[in-house]
């Protein structure tokens, strides 16, 4: 990304200067995805079908650590936009930078979801209602804005070629479909009839906006890979993004089958429940076989010397959210090897999130992540 060079203003004696904050010129987008990662622990920890003691207070601690990193974030981005617009504007021409505008919306959902899941717990049912439809109404607008803001920016003004396709391009397009997943935790809480019907609607009308753009813009992020080899290090992890979508589509699928029966007639409900099967086992095959070849790739690239970037929080939330739909699939068809199979994903999203965050933090104490691109 090119650097542009602003000559200073000359000041007059008496005139106040305006200083900047560098340690924010270079904070983009892309570091909402540590809230995602860390919030979709929580999420996925309470969903999954074996509970042990104390698992239900470990939740709760990474829900309060991802809400507390997304206030941070938030008022860091808002500073980062009041002293350092050009940037900002910079990165919105940036087609490898402007997709990670979905990773707001995805943020602000993700924590919104952990409220009404395990914050409850700590801030009573009312309260947790009133956070999560603020972060729900909020990451919606935000992930339907982005949905279509961001490719008609890659249309319009980003200069792209096909070689420069990445799992990343699918960052925008994937949040409605966090929208059509975590909408059915607020279905009870809304007034029986036209507004739960509505509302279920409304998350299935978002599922089928998310995947059908995601099948749009599959086919030439594989085909990248096919034809021009794998993907620089630092953007290998970004291969594990292709599982967002996928994880996500089947927890979207299983929870709206889950609400079905106290939103719509029981001629639909039915069906509902039926397409959580039919289409979840299917995809979360794909999901698997996905899983498999971004691993090796990944080995790859650290046999190749990959070294640390925030490009490995792209390990943790879609993971998650295969956590979810694998967890989701336990409840609808009663195997067991669902519930393993959602454990043995919690595992790897543990581990990925504890490189994550120890590398992260250990970045920031450096000033290396925060500094400018090379």
């Amino acid at each position: 990304m090119a650097t542009t060079l602003v000559r200073p203003r000359p000041t007059t004696p008496g005139t106040p200067r305006i200083h900047k904050v560098p340690s924010l010129r270079h904070l983009g987008p892309n570091w909402y995805a540590s809230v995602m990662g860390t919030a979709i622990i929580a999420n996925a920890g309470a969903a999954l079908p074996y509970q042990i003691p104390g698992q239900r207070v470990a939740c709760q601690v990474f829900w309060v650590l991802s809400a507390t990193a997304l206030a941070v974030l938030l008022t860091a981005r808002a500073g980062h936009w009041i002293h350092h617009r050009d940037q900002a504007r910079a990165h919105l021409l940036d087609p490898a930078v402007a997709p990670f505008y979905g990773c707001l919306a995805m943020a602000l959902l993700a924590v919104g979801g952990g409220t009404l899941i395990v914050g409850k717990d700590l801030m009573g049912v009312p309260a947790a209602v009133a956070v999560d439809t603020v972060l729900f109404t909020a990451g919606t607008a935000i992930g339907l804005l982005a949905a279509v803001a961001v490719p008609y920016l890659m249309v319009v003004r980003h200069k792209v070629e096909a070689h420069q396709a990445t799992p990343v391009w699918l960052l925008p397009v994937v949040a409605p479909m966090v929208s059509a997943a975590l909408g059915p935790l607020l279905i009870p809480h809304l007034p029986a009839g036209q507004a739960r019907e509505a509302m279920l609607l409304a998350c299935y009308a978002m599922f089928g906006i998310s995947l059908l753009a995601t099948l749009l813009l599959l086919p030439l992020v594989f085909g990248r890979l096919i034809v021009s080899g794998p993907l620089p290090l630092a953007l290998t992890p970004t291969l594990f993004l292709v599982l967002g979508p996928l994880g996500q589509s089947t927890t979207a699928v299983n929870s709206l089958a889950d609400m079905a029966p106290q939103s719509i007639s029981t001629a639909y409900s039915g069906a509902f429940a039926a397409f959580a099967v039919v289409y979840g086992v299917p995809v979360m095959g794909f999901a698997l076989l996905w899983l498999a070849l971004a691993a090796a790739m990944l080995l790859r690239a650290a046999r190749d010397g990959m070294g640390f970037a925030m490009t490995w929080w792209a390990l943790t939330f879609p993971v998650g959210t295969c956590v979810t739909g694998a967890a989701g699939l336990a409840r609808h068809t009663g195997l067991a090897a669902f519930s393993w199979l959602a454990a043995a994903l919690f595992l790897v999203l543990l581990t990925a999130w504890l490189l994550a965050a120890a590398n992260t933090l250990g970045g920031l104490l450096t000033g290396r992540l925060l500094a400018a691109p090379r």
